[in-house]
């Protein structure tokens, strides 16, 4: 989501895609989004859409790791 807010306000600063990416590649290095997304969320802008969050979308939800889940799958290995 940082990286998407990043990638706004470089648009709105008439940055180009390539432009934006090279900033992105210089803060977070190897856990810089990929060129290809970058132009993607631009596409995104240019369209009007302003929103930086995901759109919902169908299709397996999200898991989550908690230590709780992590206790329970330790002992559900541990009774097998």
């Amino acid at each position: 989501m940082e990286q998407r807010v990043n990638i706004k306000f470089c648009f709105k600063l008439g940055k180009t895609a390539m432009e934006t990416h090279e900033m992105l590649v210089k803060v977070y290095g190897v856990d810089a989004v990929s060129k290809k997304c970058v132009f993607e969320w631009f596409k995104h802008f240019r369209d009007g859409k302003e929103d930086v969050k995901d759109e919902p979308r169908s299709g397996r939800p999200p898991t989550r790791t908690t230590p709780d889940n992590i206790e329970r799958v330790r002992r559900m290995l541990a009774d097998d």
